[in-house]
C-alpha cells in the first residue's frame, strides 16, 4: 500500500503528500536542482536560499541573538602506553580484513567476521596471559553466533538478529572493559582495549563502527577531558563539517531513516490537532522550538498549515532555542549543535514567502532553558503558544537531579496550549546510572540501535553521509546527561508538574504509519501505555516515544 492509499482529507495524509513530493506545484524548484540524480522531497531547502539568500539580512523579525572521569585506583597514562607501542608495530595480518579496499562495497558477511574475531583472540589469547578470561567470554559469544549459519545480509534488513546477544560482540567487549575501568582492573582493561583496537574499524559493519566509538570513548574517560580533540580524529560531527554539507546529509538522513523524520511527522500532526482545537481560527501561531531537526520539520507544517479551513494563521511565530555548549561540545546533547555558519532562518524565510505564509523566527542561540521565561520568548496573549521540545530535555541533569522537573515547571508557567514531547525511550532501573559502568552500557545500547539501523538505512553502503550522522551519534558515549530515563519516568514528571497526556487523534496515527511504510520493516510503531504515547520501535526493541500535553486545568503546579 502506498501512501497515496490514505484517506485525502486527513491533514496528516497532506503531510505525508508532502513528504512524497514537496514541490510538485513549484517548478521553479525543479529547474536547477541540486542533485538531479537524486529528487527527494527536501530539494525546497537549497533552492529556496537561492530564491531569498539575502532575506535574513533585511527582515528585521529575523534576530539572532566535561566528562568527569569515575574515580580508578591506576595511573591512566599506564593503561595506554603498554598498549600504543604494541599496536603500532603490530604488522598487518589476516585478521585486518576491516579496511576494505571499495568503501562502496558492502560490509562483510557474518562468518568472514567471526573468523577473524576467532583468529584474532587466538592469537591475543597466547600473548596476554592477563586476559584469559576476558578472550572466553568473548569466544564463547563468537562461537555461539558462528555455529549458526547466516542467511541474513550485513545490513540487517528483515531480521532481528542485531539484537540476539551473541550478535553484538562489540558490546561483549565495550561494557566489560568499563566494568573493568570503573573497578580499576587494569590487566583487564589493557586487554580489551588492545582486542577493540584490533578489531574496531569506523567504516566496517555495525559491531565494528561500535567498538570504535566505543574505543574512543573509553580512552576519554581513562585520559583526560583535555584529549578530547585528539582522540575524536577522524570522527565528522555537526559542528566539524561545512553547512551545505551538512545540509545535504541531514536531509539524506530524513529520507532513508525515520529516526527523526517519524517523531517529526508526529509533532506536526500534533500541532494541527491543538490548533483544530482553538476557539479563536485567526489566532497567531507561536512555536517554541526545543529540538534538533535544524529547520526541516518546519516546512511540511507550514504547507499544511496552508490547507486547512481559513488558511494559515494571520502570523506564525518560531523562536528556536540552540543549546549552551558551555565551552564543550561533548556537553551538548547528540545532533543538537549545527556547523558554524548553517542558517536555516533564511531558507525557511523564503520557503514561507513562496507559500503566501506569514513567518518570523527568532534564535536564541545557547540560551540556557532553565532561565527561559516568557518575556525573553516574547510570548503573547493573541497567540496559540505550542512547545515542541524533542530529544533535548534529558540533557537537563548537570546541577541537580531534579533540574529537569523544574524546567518542566518553567514551560507551565508559560501556559501553553500543548506540549509535545519526544525522547529517547532508554528504560532504566539505575538512579541516574552514576556508577559509570552502568550509565556507560546503556548509551552503548542506545548507539548500538543507532548504527544498526543506520546500517540498514543506509544499505551497508560507506558514505560521507552516513559518518557525519554516526560520528554525531557516538557522541552519546561521553555526554554525561544521556540515556538515563525513558517513557514512564518523562510522563510521571509531566504529571507531577501539572500536566495531563492527550491521546493522539486518528490523523496523526495514520500519518505515522503512513510515513513509517517507506522504510524498513524491521522498525515499527506501537501505542504505549495509558497516556497516549507512541513508540518507534527498531528490531523489537524502543528507539523514542512521542507524546502530546495540555495544561492540567484541574490539578495545581506541584
Amino acid at each position: 500500500m502506498t501512501i497515496e492509499e490514505s484517506e485525502p482529507n486527513h491533514a496528516s495524509d497532506h503531510i505525508m503528500d508532502w513528504l512524497e513530493d514537496s514541490v510538485s506545484f513549484l517548478p521553479s524548484f525543479l529547474d536547477d536542482p541540486y542533485n538531479a540524480a537524486d529528487t527527494n522531497p527536501y530539494q525546497w531547502w537549497e533552492q529556496a536560499e537561492e530564491i531569498c539568500q539575502d532575506l535574513d539580512n533585511t527582515n528585521p523579525s529575523l534576530n539572532s541573538s566535561t566528562t568527569t572521569s569515575t574515580a580508578t585506583n591506576f595511573n591512566t597514562t599506564s593503561v595506554i602506553s603498554p598498549i600504543n607501542p604494541t599496536i603500532s608495530n603490530h604488522p598487518p595480518t589476516s585478521t585486518s580484513n576491516k579496511k576494505r579496499k571499495d568503501p562502496e562495497d558492502p560490509v562483510p558477511n557474518a562468518s568472514q567476521n567471526h573468523n577473524q574475531r576467532k583468529n584474532l583472540n587466538h592469537r591475543i589469547s597466547k600473548e596476554e596471559q592477563d586476559g584469559e578470561a576476558v578472550v572466553e567470554e568473548v569466544v564463547a559469544v563468537k562461537k555461539s553466533n558462528g555455529n549458526k549459519k547466516s542467511t541474513n545480509k550485513s545490513t540487517g534488513n528483515n531480521s532481528n538478529n542485531g539484537n540476539k546477544k551473541e550478535g553484538k560482540w562489540a558490546e561483549q567487549l565495550l561494557n566489560p572493559c568499563a566494568a573493568a575501568i570503573t573497578s580499576g582492573n587494569l590487566s583487564r582493561v589493557q586487554h580489551l582495549l588492545y582486542v577493540l583496537h584490533e578489531l574496531a574499524s569506523p567504516t566496517g559493519d555495525a559491531n565494528h563502527r561500535l567498538a570504535a566509538h566505543g574505543l574512543r570513548a573509553l580512552t576519554h574517560h581513562i585520559s583526560s577531558s583535555s584529549t578530547l580533540s585528539s582522540a575524536s580524529i577522524g570522527t565528522i560531527t555537526f559542528a566539524s563539517t561545512e553547512p551545505k554539507f551538512f545540509q545535504k546529509a541531514l536531509l539524506k538522513f530524513y529520507e532513508v531513516s525515520p529516526w527523526f523524520a517519524f517523531p517529526n511527522n508526529i509533532a506536526n500532526a500534533s500541532i494541527l490537532q491543538v490548533l483544530a482545537q482553538v476557539q479563536d481560527p485567526t489566532r497567531n501561531l507561536h512555536i517554541l522550538d526545543i529540538g534538533v531537526s535544524h529547520g526541516v520539520q518546519w516546512p511540511t507544517l507550514l504547507e499544511a498549515l496552508t490547507r486547512r479551513p481559513g488558511g494559515p494563521p494571520p502570523l506564525v511565530r518560531i523562536t528556536v532555542i540552540t543549546p549552551t555548549t558551555e565551552n564543550d561540545q561533548s556537553t551538548a546533547p547528540p545532533f543538537s549543535i549545527g556547523p558554524p555558519g548553517d542558517n536555516f532562518s533564511s531558507r525557511l524565510l523564503g520557503f514561507a514567502k513562496l507559500m503566501n505564509i506569514n513567518l518570523e523566527i527568532k534564535r536564541l542561540d545557547g540560551y540556557p532553558l532553565q532561565k527561559l521565561h516568557g518575556r525573553i520568548i516574547d510570548a503573547k496573549p493573541e497567540e496559540a503558544l505550542i512547545v515542541c521540545a524533542q530529544f533535548r530535555l534529558h540533557n537537563l541533569n548537570h546541577n541537580t537531579p531534579d533540574e529537569r522537573n523544574e524546567f518542566l515547571r518553567v514551560l507551565r508557567k508559560l501556559e501553553p496550549k500543548g506540549v509535545i514531547l519526544s525522547e529517547n525511550n532508554m528504560d532504566c532501573s539505575c538512579n541516574g546510572c552514576g556508577d559509570f559502568a552502568t550509565g556507560f552500557s546503556r548509551r552503548v545500547e542506545y548507539l548500538w540501535k543507532f548504527l544498526d539501523s543506520t546500517s540498514s538505512a543506509f544499505k551497508g553502503r560507506e558514505s560521507e553521509e552516513r559518518r557525519m550522522m554516526e560520528g554525531e551519534g557516538s557522541k552519546a558515549l561521553i555526554n554525561r546527561g544521556e540515556m538515563n530515563e525513558g517513557k514512564d519516568k518523562w510522563c510521571e514528571r509531566m504529571r507531577g508538574v501539572g500536566f495531563v497526556s492527550e491521546m493522539l487523534g486518528e490523523d496523526a496515527i495514520d500519518g505515522a504509519r503512513a510515513l513509517l511504510r517507506k522504510y524498513d520493516s524491521n522498525w515499527e510503531m506501537r501505542m504505549e501505555g495509558k497516556d497516549g504515547c507512541v513508540g518507534l520501535w527498531w528490531k523489537g526493541q524502543p528507539v523514542s516515544f512521542c507524546s502530546l500535553w495540555k495544561l492540567d486545568m484541574k490539578g495545581s503546579d506541584s
